[in-house]
């Protein structure tokens, strides 16, 4: 595993989106400086252009410039799970780290909710509480439900977990096929019995656009969508058409694109439970984001190794 060597009396300068983040940072220890950046503020300058850590604000791209303007830039340290915006665009020499588990229990929380909120048909009853109508009906069920969870990561294993209670059949499919996970290759053949289909999957080349008509068809009748991954995993078009033919459902918390414009078919689909990726903005994220941070500065002080680095996909 990779290390950041730091001379004896060297300092570790530390470019940090907010002023809470640099408080903590700073109370590691004498050698740490941090530093405030927002990247509205055009690259950093002065001390703060000798930064060897850039803790970026969630997981946005950096503007142009950026990096250029860090010639001692050693890590980026992510303060979200999702790298997309990183993997293949830092110089080389420079390290990409994630921040695993500060989201997972969030998120897989969401994953959760909106399956029960979906298969239990409350947003339609949301609605008539809204216009003021008594109107019951049967809707699906989440106990003994068959779910193919698309993504046997760190968040995927947490929303196993959590539905353990509900006596799911759970099938496990991911990039590499081992024991107990399918590969890839053997979704045509796993998607028709399901009753529910989860993304929980980093984007890669092989996962943009993977859930495209040809996925969407093999789903069975009536299945449920649920994407906790990113927006650009699933075919918009491909997926409204399944919506509005009232074949399948779903549930979104994100979306291509991402914001959702106003206007945009998405908005008023059938079948949908829409969230503007709020999955993780719970209390307690932030905190154990900023742990993950100042975990992996107290590995680069006392010469260990990092943790949670991204490989190239």
């Amino acid at each position: 595993m990779p290390t950041l060597e730091l001379g004896p009396d060297e300092t570790l300068r530390v470019l940090v989106p907010s002023t809470a983040l640099a408080e903590a940072v700073e109370a590691l220890s004498p050698r740490v400086r941090a530093h405030r950046f927002d990247p509205a503020d055009g690259p950093p300058t002065g001390e703060a252009a000798r930064a060897q850590v850039l803790v970026p604000q969630g997981g946005a791209a950096l503007p142009d410039g950026v990096l250029d303007a860090l010639p001692e830039l050693r890590l980026v340290q992510l303060t979200s799970a999702g790298a997309e915006q990183f993997v293949g665009r830092l110089p080389e020499g420079v390290w990409l780290c994630n921040a695993r588990g500060a989201h997972t229990p969030s998120t897989a929380e969401w994953a959760v909710a909106a399956m029960l909120a979906a298969q239990r048909g409350i947003p339609h009853f949301t609605r008539e509480q809204d216009a003021g109508r008594w109107s019951p009906r049967t809707d699906h069920s989440m106990v003994g439900a068959r779910v193919l969870m698309v993504g046997a990561g760190d968040i995927g294993r947490a929303i196993g977990r959590m539905l353990a209670g509900f006596d799911v059949e759970l099938t496990w499919v991911a990039r590499t096929a081992r024991e107990g996970v399918h590969g890839f290759a053997e979704l045509p053949q796993l998607l028709p019995h399901a009753d529910v289909v989860v993304l929980i999957v980093p984007v890669t080349p092989q996962t943009t656009g993977m859930v495209d008509a040809a996925f969407l068809a093999a789903m069975a009748d009536g299945a449920l969508l649920v994407n906790a991954a990113r927006g650009v995993v699933v075919d918009t078009g491909a997926l409204l058409a399944e919506l509005r033919s009232g074949r399948l459902r779903a549930a979104l918390d994100v979306t291509d694109p991402e914001p959702l414009p106003a206007g945009h078919p998405l908005w008023s689909a059938p079948n949908l439970l829409l969230t503007p990726h709020v999955a993780g903005a719970v209390p307690g994220t932030d905190a154990r984001a900023a742990a993950a941070v100042t975990g992996q500065l107290e590995r680069v002080l006392a010469g260990e190794d990092l943790v949670n680095v991204v490989s190239e996909y």
